[in-house]
């Protein structure tokens, strides 16, 4: 069983910062990094590293090339990954003293992705098999039609919330993992157990996982609801916990956990993940998350 994801690959220019700038501002930064990320990259690497079988879909530019090394070195299947004659993707984000982040991102060539691309990746994937995809890219919403047509658990992570979510209909969906914000902006609630609710009534056959941050994460799929706390954690930078939470409980999820222990074993790696700098270089490797469960 594998997992295909059509994600998305950015360099993180990652700038510390005292404050958000406001409009009319001008703000030094007191570091700049670049990292490895992109929600897509991030989950890949998430997966890989919690154990799945990991193929990754998508598009770099020229500039793109320790993206691809990223992935590979975390056991990624890179064979779909595709330079294209785009500038590679990148976000601008601002991190505070105590962790909190703020994105500005730029598509560049994760909006590039081909149908001829879209469908030799699907290609190498079976009924059964997994197919995960954010907002982020181009095709989402073709691809989940595909996907589901094939017989794929399609898995979705609305990010970002924009007008394109709407050329995704989420009735082709087996999972969705979102945010708060996210949320209030699909179903208009912005109370846990009202957005549940809302999303149940409206996709009655599709999973949820809602993140909330030090709030922890619900899971509900029609049968049971379950809370996971948050793991008290020291954060240093919190880019890329959502896109680690993602990696280890679907990877958990693939391997015929219970939804109960996927949920903790998730809440434990992103708990890891937020301790460390940056995103994919911050996600901890399976064996890492595991000590902290003993």
């Amino acid at each position: 069983m594998k997992i295909l994801n059509f994600g998305s690959l950015n360099l993180d220019r990652v700038y510390a910062v005292e404050h958000f700038v406001q409009e009319g501002e001008t703000l030094s930064a007191g570091r700049m990094e670049t990292h490895c990320g992109g929600k897509g990259l991030n989950q890949s690497v998430a997966l890989a590293r919690a154990g799945a079988s990991v193929l990754h879909a998508g598009c770099v530019g020229e500039d793109g090339g320790q993206l691809i090394d990223c992935l590979r070195e975390s056991g990624v299947d890179v064979r779909h990954v595709q330079t294209v004659d785009q500038p590679t993707g990148h976000a601008v984000i601002q991190v505070l003293p105590g962790g909190q982040n703020g994105i500005l991102l730029f598509s560049g060539a994760n909006r590039c992705l081909t149908e001829q691309g879209m469908e030799a990746a699907l290609a190498e994937c079976g009924a059964g098999d997994w197919l995960l995809l954010q907002n982020e890219t181009n095709l989402t919403g073709r691809l989940a039609e595909r996907g589901a047509a094939q017989g794929l658990k399609v898995v979705f992570n609305p990010s970002p919330a924009d007008s394109r979510l709407n050329e995704v209909d989420f009735h082709h969906l087996s999972c969705c993992l979102f945010n708060e914000i996210e949320a209030a902006s699909l179903t208009g609630e912005t109370e846990p157990q009202a957005i549940l609710d809302a999303f149940r009534r409206q996709y009655p056959s599709c999973a949820t996982v809602l993140t909330l941050g030090a709030g922890g994460a619900w899971y509900d799929d029609g049968e049971q609801r379950l809370h996971q706390p948050a793991f008290p954690a020291k954060a240093v930078d919190t880019t890329g916990a959502g896109d680690t939470f993602t990696g280890y409980f679907l990877a958990a999820m693939m391997a015929g956990d219970a939804p109960g222990r996927a949920m903790r074993l998730a809440s434990a790696a992103a708990a890891l993940a937020v301790t460390r700098k940056g995103a994919a270089n911050a996600i901890p490797w399976r064996e890492e998350v595991e000590k902290l469960l003993v």
